[in-house]
């Protein structure tokens, strides 16, 4: 058995890290489109989205969630012969038809019958499981030249959006112990509103695990909140909107489930949800409502509308688009802008930016990880005062720039440790991925000292 990564070993995007029972006999975790400065081992990158790897032993696809750089290269998997099945949880099954369609608008054909072909391969090939239950994911035969066995799966709920899953694989060859890989996905934060905090497995023999913020702490949740006030009262004594880029999936829900409460206190700041995407994901996540955690059922039961309450508007066409742009950069009304996308490589948050970057009664508030490479870490390293390049242009950065950490769907370098060591039985290797090298070593060296020198801390592709 060896464990081969093919994406988000020295960065955070582009996750696809195949568990190889035999030559001929593998599983594929995660198939993620790449962003920013990130790159595979071998060479793919955000511009060359081919699949730079061997497809031919993998027998099943097995998808963690649904973010972009963790399925965004299904389309290149399907086009180089994948006809293998996508295992996923139930909430995924829900969400990922509609990632993947607009990822084949923006990359294959917009033509309605070539979607309608692809997206009947989707549904087709997808096979929605239960929480918490084995599933068979891969049978070899007798062969002396590859070895007979199987692996099962079994999916965890990891609390980092709708469906988010760890995967634990259950290595079986006859005549031996069997051997417990699990993959970590992405993590979410304990405190994350919507979801239920992810909880340990009882325990592996090989972890690998996901470091985007190993090397640092979050705010919690009362200090998060604190920070948003007092950017959203900034916003309202200057006359000036405040953007914010984010994912159309989880990080923007669960930001419009806080700021419910919030701007029921400032009356007349109105929450403008810029994005058709996150409009649809949005809707999904009211359909979705039996995963969510106790804290927001009770919630709605008690009278609240977190995904669709009185001060929220939401832009969907690209006309009413520029005209919602015009409008805020020309008036003194105070609003909230959630748009994606999330790191600023593209899509409406652009338009916003290059409208008010260059005006102080505006601020910039990031909530989520922005990667190396990408326009949102420029920005948010240059601050106000820099200068920020636009699709060719050198805007002046005179808007406000802020960071809130606490809003983050991944764990922290403390939820991470607490992962490994609520294990009863911790693993003997740990595989640490997806994170930039200062978050992967933070990480393995918190884990050393956690740990002890007894279990093996790997960081593959170093």
């Amino acid at each position: 058995m060896r464990i081969l990564h093919h994406g988000a070993v020295r960065g955070v995007t582009g996750s696809a890290h195949e568990l190889q029972f035999n030559p001929t006999h593998s599983l594929l975790i995660d198939c993620g489109l790449f962003q920013g400065g990130d790159r595979s081992p071998h060479g793919a990158d955000a511009n060359d989205l081919s699949l730079d790897f061997d497809i031919s032993a993998i027998q099943a696809l097995v998808v963690t969630h649904v973010h972009i750089d963790h399925v965004g290269r299904i389309p290149w998997l399907l086009a180089a012969g994948f006809n293998g099945p996508i295992l996923c949880s139930e909430p995924s099954a829900h969400l990922l038809p509609i990632v993947l369609e607009d990822a084949f608008r923006l990359s294959f054909s917009r033509r309605p019958a070539d979607l309608e072909r692809y997206l009947a391969v989707i549904r087709q090939r997808l096979v929605p499981l239960p929480y918490n239950t084995w599933h068979t994911a891969l049978t070899a035969k007798d062969s002396s030249a590859d070895g007979a066995g199987q692996v099962r799966v079994r999916l965890q709920r990891a609390g980092h959006i709708l469906g988010s899953a760890y995967v634990e694989c259950d290595v079986r060859r006859p005549g031996a112990a069997p051997h417990r890989v699990v993959f970590s996905g992405d993590l979410g934060a304990p405190h994350a509103p919507m979801l239920p905090a992810p909880k340990p497995p009882h325990g592996c023999d090989t972890l690998v695990i996901e470091s985007t913020y190993g090397d640092r702490q979050h705010d919690n949740r009362r200090q998060r909140t604190q920070r948003l006030r007092a950017v959203l009262e900034q916003a309202l004594a200057d006359d000036g909107t405040v953007l914010i880029p984010a994912f159309s999936i989880g990080r923007t829900q669960e930001l419009l489930y806080e700021l419910e409460t919030l701007v029921s206190r400032l009356p007349g700041l109105p929450v403008i949800l810029d994005s058709p995407l996150a409009s649809r994901f949005t809707q999904a996540y009211r359909e979705l409502k039996p995963y969510w955690s106790q804290e927001a059922l009770k919630r709605v039961a008690n009278g609240h509308r977190p995904l669709s309450f009185e001060q929220l508007l939401t832009v969907d066409e690209h006309d009413a688009h520029e005209r919602m742009v015009a409008h805020l950069r020309d008036s003194a009304r105070p609003a909230i802008v959630i748009s994606g996308s999330g790191m600023c490589t593209g899509g409406r948050i652009v338009n916003y930016l290059k409208a008010m970057l260059g005006d102080p009664r505006h601020n910039v508030l990031f909530v989520g990880y922005q990667g190396a490479g990408t326009p949102g870490r420029a920005l948010q390293q240059a601050g106000q005062g820099g200068h920020l390049t636009l699709d060719g242009e050198r805007l002046a950065i005179r808007a406000g720039v802020h960071t809130i950490s606490g809003y983050s769907a991944h764990a922290d370098q403390r939820g991470l440790v607490r992962f490994v060591t609520g294990m009863r039985r911790r693993p003997g290797t740990v595989r640490i991925v997806h994170g930039d090298r200062t978050a992967r070593e933070g990480l393995r060296e918190a884990l050393r000292q956690a740990l002890g020198p007894e279990i093996r801390l790997e960081i593959p592709g170093k």
